[in-house]
């Protein structure tokens, strides 16, 4: 991937992704899964996903694929955990070279990966090149500007126009769930079928976790590059952050993240 991850591998970020599944974040795909399917993760992240994808298309080769030196380190150390480091193949790599032939799989799956890339058409052409033929690709994205929350304190309007500034300012697209059914056309996959799903915030333990984890990440990930980029000053990092903690200590709080999904045919 050639653009500049916005959120960044730091230890708020491979614990949030980590806390993913398929049931959560692929369940669009479920249906189409069955055993010994060859099946790549592309932006494996923690392999939180992958994991549970391995399992259901076992014994199937799979491939957990990320850029990142530290999200296959804790990729590694997730599958140890769970039994699957002989199950599940690591690779190095981006989505625009992926190191495998014509046609090697499947079922090729990505996660929240299109929205931080520069060309997201030629990702998923690529994405096309190494599912057999009839073979699925599978792509969920957020749709930023679809997300919802209350309350709402003051600092958190504030951070999603920071975010967004700062991904598109990175080369990415926040709102590439509802783009995904153009760009899959338009790399030619077909049988597009197009769904969405959502997160949705709003017990006492999400809220904890789901403010601490953005409030983590307006200080020390995307934050410093926003400061960085002349997009946010330190106050405002502050203010954001502010901005979660009160939202997360809310009994009332309630936050929906809508994703746009696709099923295209290599």
């Amino acid at each position: 991937m050639s653009a500049r991850y916005t959120h960044g591998h730091g230890p708020a970020v491979l614990e949030g992704h980590s806390r993913r599944g398929a049931l959560d974040s692929a369940g669009y795909l479920l249906p189409r899964l069955h055993p010994g399917m060859d099946l790549l993760d592309v932006g494996c992240g923690p392999a939180s996903i992958t994991a549970d994808l391995a399992e259901l298309v076992a014994p199937g080769r799979v491939v957990a694929l990320d850029a990142s030196p530290a999200a296959l380190e804790a990729a590694r150390a997730t599958l140890e955990s769970r039994g699957l480091l002989d199950r599940v193949e690591l690779a190095a790599g981006d989505v625009f070279a992926l190191p495998f032939e014509d046609g090697a799989f499947d079922v090729v799956h990505a996660h929240q990966v299109i929205q931080h890339v520069d060309e997201p058409v030629a990702a998923l052409a690529e994405m096309r090149r190494v599912a057999r033929p009839g073979g699925t690709v599978a792509v969920r994205d957020a749709v930023y500007s679809a997300m919802s929350w209350f309350p709402r304190p003051e600092g958190m309007d504030l951070w999603l126009s920071v975010y967004t500034a700062t991904a598109r300012a990175n080369g990415g697209e926040p709102d590439a769930g509802s783009r995904l059914l153009a760009w899959t056309r338009q790399a030619g996959l077909t049988q597009v079928v197009a769904s969405a799903s959502t997160w949705c915030f709003a017990t006492e333990r999400d809220r904890e976790w789901w403010s601490a984890t953005w409030a983590e990440r307006c200080l020390t990930s995307f934050g410093p590059q926003a400061c960085e980029i002349g997009l946010a000053t330190a106050d405002d990092l502050e203010a954001m952050a502010e901005g979660w903690r009160q939202w997360g200590a809310s009994e009332d709080g309630w936050f929906t993240v809508v994703h746009g999904e696709i099923l295209g045919s290599a």
